[in-house]
């Protein structure tokens, strides 16, 4: 019988849970800007608040003005 310690081995959790667990017991949010889930408005509204809370991002700063 082989014996693991925890953390190793055993069922591993999606991403999805990760992220369901994050936001119900620490109140943190994770979502992609791209989440096909979204709505148009949804996805800029995670846009902005990105830009605003962690700066433009090098690609998306083209054709914009610095805040």
């Amino acid at each position: 019988m082989r014996w693991a310690p925890p953390g190793f081995g055993g069922k591993r959790r999606s991403p999805e849970e990760i992220k369901r667990e994050g936001w119900r017991e620490q109140k943190v949010l994770v979502v992609s800007e791209t989440d096909p889930r979204l709505t148009w408005p949804e996805r800029e509204l995670v846009r902005q608040l990105g830009d605003k809370l962690y700066g433009y991002r090098k690609e998306a700063r083209h054709g914009r003005l610095d805040p």
